[in-house]
């Protein structure tokens, strides 16, 4: 490589040269990784088009089915669930006093991590869904979801209730106990068929020592960041996460 940059040292730039050999092999089995991802054989088909519960265009409440999630000539969907209520060991504080949602019991309130994610993806919807559909299912009543994106501002996420269907423990979003839990999900449609297509199941796999699943992290700006500086990802910083 000829990159150079200003007063460094012979040994920063040896050492610059060899971690730019990793970030290259890196690159090649990300792409790697997402090659075998997209050439996955079809997955089960959908046992049930579910009856979520969404807002109409007038801001009341309706059902929205599975299928009519995906708009016309897009046929991947994805759906987060979002951790509304929080998962029962979280104590982490909730959101501020001023906001209708802080009246709610702790154990009552949306997961500090997926609010942290969600802020992020807020911004992306608007691109991806240029390509793809996206929704945010959480198990919380609609008129709570309702109030909490009107509070946290967000505007082009599409929240939905799985209050009264099973799709939650259905995708491995819930466990049996009912305690949430923040599973990706990809379905794809192929016709008039919905077959599941993906999910971050490496949630669910063992962590090597004093590291979180990251079954979402490639997603996750704010973690990626925190990769390229010296400190590196901040030990304690998702514990302490608490809503402005």
């Amino acid at each position: 490589m000829t990159a150079r940059y200003p007063s460094e040292s012979e040994e920063y730039r040896g050492a610059r040269d060899r971690l730019l050999e990793q970030e290259i092999e890196l690159r090649r089995q990300t792409e790697a990784v997402a090659e075998a991802r997209r050439e996955l054989p079809p997955g089960g088909e959908v046992p049930e088009d579910y009856v979520f519960q969404g807002e109409g265009t007038d801001g009341q409440a309706m059902d929205v089915r599975l299928s009519e999630l995906f708009a016309p000539g897009k046929d991947s969907l994805a759906i987060y669930s979002f951790m509304f209520p929080r998962d029962p060991g979280d104590d982490r504080p909730g959101p501020v006093r001023e906001k209708e949602t802080a009246k709610l019991p702790l154990a009552e309130t949306p997961c500090p991590s997926c609010v942290s994610l969600l802020d992020q993806l807020d911004g992306v919807v608007e691109h991806a869904s240029q390509v793809m559909n996206f929704a945010v299912v959480a198990r919380s009543p609609l008129d709570r979801l309702q109030t909490w994106t009107r509070e946290r501002g967000w505007r082009r996420l599409r929240l939905l209730s799985s209050r009264d269907n099973t799709y939650n423990p259905d995708y491995l979003a819930e466990t049996p106990e009912g305690a949430q839990r923040p599973m990706l999900n990809v379905f794809h449609r192929d016709g008039e068929t919905i077959r599941h297509f993906w999910s971050s199941e490496l949630f669910y796999a063992p962590t090597d020592p004093e590291q979180d699943p990251r079954h979402v992290g490639t997603l996750e700006p704010v973690w990626n960041l925190f990769d390229l500086i010296p400190e590196g990802r901040p030990t304690q910083w998702d514990e302490q996460l608490r809503y402005s």
